[in-house]
């Protein structure tokens, strides 16, 4: 085994993850249609959200820090057709300290990405990184997660299998299984995901697994981070259909321009 197929493994992994559709996509091309400039999304992963925003005409820069996710968004790019297209630029980079350079109108942090950035000042100076590229008249997007009661007793460190699927590029049948476990001191959870793969008809089993923290972040937090990074709020919704946010919303969806 090579030093970087684990990487590879894992974002071939995340891509099967998310094969039941978390449902955001619609809000992003229609604010991608309102921003009439270029869109930059940070911790893009393998381009769930980029490919399909570039092959709809849009200029799209997309940021990650891990080399196999880009790799992986770039592959699936050169697979795209070539008609009826715009841009996707790739950056392997940290978005804590970006600087392109530029500016762009739709800024976009998806799905809980913010909570990767494991303590309050990283996800401070990621939300000073979008501020940073965001033009005049641009929009912000974030959003994050917001775990019930019962969600967060369930992370006590207890192994939970989520699903089981065939893996379309190997053929394998592919488990994954996820523990974590819920410091309330810090408002942290430190969550490892483990995958197995075996061949259909039986076989030797192969694991990978990654462990992150993530660091919960509240609607009011996040809207005094947004404020100190120079941004202010336009709407603050509870889920990807922009519904009103209130008691009960499983998500905080902050939609900010710049002061």
């Amino acid at each position: 085994m090579t030093e970087t197929e684990p990487q590879t493994t894992l974002a071939r992994y995340y891509d099967l993850d998310l094969l039941e559709d978390p449902g955001d996509l619609a809000l992003y091309q229609a604010l991608a249609q309102q921003s009439g400039g270029p869109i930059l999304e940070l911790g893009a992963g393998s381009g769930r959200l980029a490919l399909p925003l570039a092959a709809d005409g849009h200029a799209v820069t997309a940021v990650d820090i891990d080399p196999a996710m880009i790799a992986r968004a770039g592959g699936a790019w050169q697979r795209e057709p070539r008609t009826s297209r715009g841009s996707l630029e790739l950056v392997e980079a940290d978005m804590v300290d970006l600087d392109l350079r530029g500016r762009f109108g739709l800024v976009i942090l998806a799905l809980n990405t913010l909570l990767l950035l494991a303590d309050r000042a990283s996800q401070q100076a990621g939300l000073g990184t979008m501020a940073r590229h965001l033009s005049p008249d641009g929009r912000a997007v974030v959003d994050v997660w917001l775990p019930t009661a019962g969600d967060l007793a369930l992370y006590d460190g207890r192994l939970l299998l989520e699903w089981q699927r065939d893996d379309p590029q190997t053929g394998e049948r592919v488990t994954k299984s996820a523990s974590a476990l819920h410091d309330a001191a810090t408002a942290t959870v430190t969550l490892t995901q483990l995958f197995d793969a075996w061949p259909p008809n039986g076989g030797a089993l192969r694991r990978v697994a990654r462990t992150d923290t993530l660091r919960l972040i509240g609607a009011d937090e996040l809207v005094a981070m947004a404020s100190a990074a120079g941004l202010a709020v336009e709407r603050l919704a509870g889920d990807h259909q922009m519904g009103d946010f209130g008691p009960g919303a499983e998500r905080t969806v902050l939609v900010a321009r710049l002061v």
